[in-house]
């Protein structure tokens, strides 16, 4: 599958970085993360299958994500050092060790290779209980979410894959997909081949419950040679909560 892409700065000394976001994300939501990163690299932040401008398949599990992923870093035509969130950290990962020769340094934000027992089901319910052909504004469309999702953070960040410009508005998310395969995204396969050698940071929020140490057994048994490290005053979404110690700490490893 041929992932969209958005491209940041120019070929540096430093190896290319590919960004890849979390469940209901987007290339747009590292925007300002990217850009920043790129001022001595090229940055590339994709958006994932059946989500922004890419492609939409029946499948989302994580080999076919790390598939298209080793596809986009293949056509670039050399190793890359890779971030991933959340979903986009457990399809990082599962790159890792299935090509650990496209991957230079991994940076896993808040994720672990376990299954998680949430779903994010209820907030598709909640997507596709709006009636989004007769929004007409963000506020609007806020305003009707809110009834089904009270924080407005998440809210905001939903609404970032809602086109209002497309006649009539739609989501740019495969919902139906992304509800069928749900647990699939909050899980991990049961049998992972490979093992990545290399440097690999697994970085937390503080305020996250997504990366704990209990965890730690399962993630040196597929990268041994994986860091531990925290974004203070931050939870899952670390990256928007704290985004200059983020930035910093990715800086930090990368450089």
């Amino acid at each position: 599958m041929q992932l969209a892409q958005v491209s940041h700065g120019t070929a540096g000394a430093a190896p290319p970085l590919l960004v890849v976001h979390g469940l209901f994300g987007s290339a747009r939501n590292w925007g300002a993360i990217a850009k920043r990163l790129a001022s001595d690299r090229h940055v590339i932040a994709v958006d994932m299958r059946n989500h922004g401008d890419s492609p939409w398949d029946d499948a989302q599990d994580y080999p076919a994500m790390a598939e298209d992923l080793a596809k986009l870093v293949s056509e670039h035509g050399q190793p890359m050092d890779v971030l991933g969130h959340s979903m986009g950290g457990k399809a990082a990962m599962m790159l890792a060790l299935a090509r650990p020769d496209l991957v230079n340094r991994l940076l896993v934000a808040d994720i672990a290779p376990v299954v998680y027992a949430h779903t994010q089901r209820p907030l598709v319910a909640a997507m596709r209980g709006l009636d989004v052909s007769k929004l007409s504004s963000r506020a609007e469309a806020d305003a009707a979410l809110a009834e089904s999702v009270a924080d407005p953070g998440v809210r905001a960040f939903l609404l970032q894959s809602l086109d209002l410009r497309a006649t009539p508005p739609r989501w740019r998310l495969n919902l139906d997909a992304l509800d069928r395969e749900m647990d699939k995204i909050t899980g991990w396969p049961d049998r992972v081949d490979g093992k990545f050698d290399g440097p690999a940071l697994f970085l937390s929020g503080a305020k996250s419950d997504y990366l704990l140490p209990e965890h730690r057994p399962a993630i040196k048994a597929l990268f041994a040679d994986a860091k531990f490290a925290k974004i203070p005053d931050a939870g899952h979404w670390l990256h928007a909560e704290n985004p200059r110690a983020f930035e910093q700490t990715a800086r930090a490893w990368f450089d």
